[in-house]
């Protein structure tokens, strides 16, 4: 059927082909038929609005996103080679080819260099899709805030080309993505089923607490997300408060004691800073450093950034309690040498520290090394069991398992097509 034949003879083309089973050229295949229909095109090609459509991105995005699959033509032509190729570097690529692809993703103004404005532009469009995939959290979010502590986590130079701004290198590029994992996932996903880059578990708080005051907000959630597997994005249940319980270390432990899963520590200091660490393993007395290598530190305003292990050591997680020694200080905190942590709160949660970290690569989280906590919360994770994702998959028909792949097809009308 015109350009979507597969007898060609472009190499890139032939190379990506070889990347998927003939299983997977069919679904392509299926996949472009039905968004050429859609486009009008009397089965040719992909137009934009249909493409952009089938990601789930509008804009300047949208638009760069659908540039770079069509190879730069102009043409406002989507062929099927075009979405093999596409899907060859996104789906099967190096990460270097994947990271490449990105990289020139978020020069959204096509003027060679990635500025603040790009980043801006495709930030401004990630937030708004993650927004809107989040139908149990319909409250508004002030994005200015939001948007400025992604922003903040790049490290934009200037450029040897003159630029009018300040540029955000490769190397630069790839660090950000480091620091942003949820980001990277978002934008290395965009030809995947929709969804698979927005998930941002449900956040359940006791009716007593003002959503107001709550530091974990859904685009927070997202952040951290970004950093932990599938199975605990399913739901984060607000387990302490100061505002409400008061700035206790005994009721902090009191109120964590029954959930035995990971937990997220967030902390906002007098200074105004946002930041804390996620726990993979349960808060409990501890002589000594504890913990894995599944935990991290984080940074949420005003930069957003997340800080894994360096596999420098295994200094992970602090919990003492009533101990009476000067060398085991009481209270909990994340990575560093006893009296320098990563982070760390006293037990008499009024107080704590902040320093460079080489145990999560980590520099200090807030404006001084010196910490006064104005709000402390503790969220649980809940880890959905390996068991009711295999009842998942079990579930229905094998078109039922790639639902994803069907409610695209359903948008375009043509779901049945191959039924």
């Amino acid at each position: 059927m015109g350009n979507s034949q597969s007898n060609s003879t472009n190499p890139r083309f032939t190379l990506a082909k070889r990347a998927f089973t003939e299983k997977k050229l069919q679904d392509l295949k299926s996949l472009f038929d039905s968004l050429a229909a859609q486009s009008q095109s009397s089965g040719q090609y992909v137009s934009p609005s249909v493409f952009k459509a089938y990601i789930g991105v509008e804009g300047p995005l949208g638009d760069r996103m659908f540039d770079l699959v069509t190879q730069k033509r102009k043409d406002q032509k989507l062929t099927y080679e075009d979405l093999v190729i596409a899907k060859g570097t996104y789906e099967k690529g190096t990460n270097d080819d994947i990271e490449e692809f990105i990289y020139q993703l978020l020069d959204v103004f096509g003027d060679g260099t990635v500025g603040r404005s790009d980043l801006e532009a495709v930030l401004t469009a990630v937030l708004r899709n993650i927004s809107s995939h989040e139908s149990h959290q319909p409250e508004p979010s002030s994005d200015r805030e939001v948007l400025d502590s992604f922003l903040n986590a790049a490290n934009l130079t200037t450029d040897d080309k003159n630029s009018a701004e300040n540029c955000l290198s490769f190397e630069e590029f790839r660090r950000w993505c480091a620091h942003l994992p949820s980001v990277r996932k978002f934008l290395g996903s965009l030809l995947s089923p929709r969804g698979s880059g927005t998930e941002v578990p449900m956040l359940i708080h006791p009716e007593n607490i003002d959503p107001a005051v709550i530091l974990l907000r859904k685009e927070y959630a997202w952040h951290i997300g970004g950093a932990l597997p599938k199975d605990e994005l399913h739901e984060w249940r607000l387990l302490y408060h100061s505002t409400v319980h008061g700035l206790s270390f005994n009721t902090f432990l009191g109120n964590i004691s029954n959930d035995k899963g990971p937990t997220l520590l967030i902390i906002k200091d007098k200074e105004g800073y946002i930041y804390g660490g996620y726990a993979s393993q349960p808060w409990e007395r501890h002589a000594d450093f504890y913990g894995d290598m599944k935990s991290f530190l984080f940074q949420l305003y005003p930069k957003a950034s997340v800080f894994r292990p360096t596999g420098a050591n295994s200094n992970i997680q602090w919990c003492a309690i009533n101990f009476s020694s000067e060398s085991i200080p009481n209270g909990i905190g994340f990575g560093g040498r006893v009296n320098h942590f990563g982070l760390f709160i006293s037990a008499n949660f009024d107080q704590g520290h902040t320093f460079t970290c080489t145990t999560f690569g980590s520099p200090s989280l807030s404006k001084t090394q010196k910490i006064f906590p104005e709000v402390i919360e503790c969220w649980g994770v809940a880890i959905k069991r390996a068991q009711e994702d295999t009842q998942d998959r079990l579930k229905g028909t094998v078109l039922d398992r790639f639902k994803e792949d069907r409610h695209m097809l359903n948008m375009v009308g043509l779901a049945n097509s191959s039924e």
